[in-house]
């Protein structure tokens, strides 16, 4: 199957996890198909101490990606003392525009609860200290996220990546001030996915991002690929049809959310 064309215009995958080997092998190769359909930019993703470090040379060696860095919650477990500071010192870094990805997961039961809700609360209070946005995974606690995150009583900047939500978990997020990423399932053609859909119709567009959780969760009609950031393109198009917005201006609308709340310079690109 054909690569997807290219987009109208400049799109930000602002969920990639470059670091792994399924896309790191041949990341020149990645960035470049990227390009070819109109991502100019891509956030990459860090989950431990290590991957963190590794999106960090990344970003510091490719202009157009930037890094987030941080604790996953099913990699919490198995972090150890000396993991903590790495991530405080590397917030310092150039190239590091936000903190995560962090959060809470009640499916894979790696990091006991109270433990990733330590870990989510350690992340949180670094980010509103250093005014940076934070990237939160939430796998079947939508509540809990919520609850904690009306605990903190401070303002923090946040996006929700790979929303797949309820419209009463969008709202609630929604007032709390965060952003929500769209991954790609809003492409699958499941009809149990419909809702998923309805709820990116009625997300206000100033709060509205797109990702591919690369190399996760690959874009119909390339479902069960490893996924890489060419095909945002594909999630973005869905988007803008869900929208009943042109692919230009949708592109425009969610590119402009993303470069505001990372801060991305526009002349920075892959």
């Amino acid at each position: 199957m054909s690569p997807p064309a290219p987009h109208p215009a400049p799109l930000v995958d602002t969920h990639a996890h470059l670091v792994d080997k399924r896309l790191r092998e041949d990341l020149d190769g990645v960035l470049n198909r990227a390009l070819g359909t109109g991502v100019t930019q891509i956030i990459a993703i860090g989950t431990t101490a290590a991957t963190s470090a590794g999106v960090l040379e990344l970003a510091q060696a490719h202009p157009g990606v930037f890094a987030a860095v941080g604790i996953h919650p099913n990699d919490a477990a198995e972090a150890d003392q000396q993991d903590w500071p790495v991530i405080v010192d590397l917030i310092a870094q150039p190239g590091v525009v936000a903190i995560g990805e962090t959060g809470l997961d009640r499916y894979w039961k790696r990091t006991p609860f109270e433990q990733q809700q330590d870990w989510f609360d350690r992340h949180l209070t670094l980010a509103q200290e250093n005014d940076l946005p934070v990237v939160i995974h939430c796998r079947d606690c939508q509540r809990d996220i919520i609850e904690q995150l009306r605990r903190l009583r401070r303002p923090v900047q946040v996006v929700m990546h790979a929303f797949t939500g309820t419209w009463d978990d969008a709202q609630a997020f929604l007032d709390l001030g965060l952003h929500l990423s769209f991954a790609g399932m809003v492409t699958f053609t499941n009809k149990a996915l419909d809702s998923l859909r309805d709820v990116a119709a009625r997300v206000p567009l100033d709060r509205l991002l797109v990702e591919t959780d690369s190399p996760y969760l690959s874009p119909h009609p390339f479902r069960g690929q490893t996924n890489e950031p060419a095909r945002v393109n594909l999630i973005a198009l869905r988007l803008a049809e869900i929208r009943s917005l042109s692919p230009a201006e949708f592109a425009r609308i969610s590119t402009g959310n993303a470069r505001r709340l990372f801060r991305l310079p526009d002349d920075r690109t892959l």
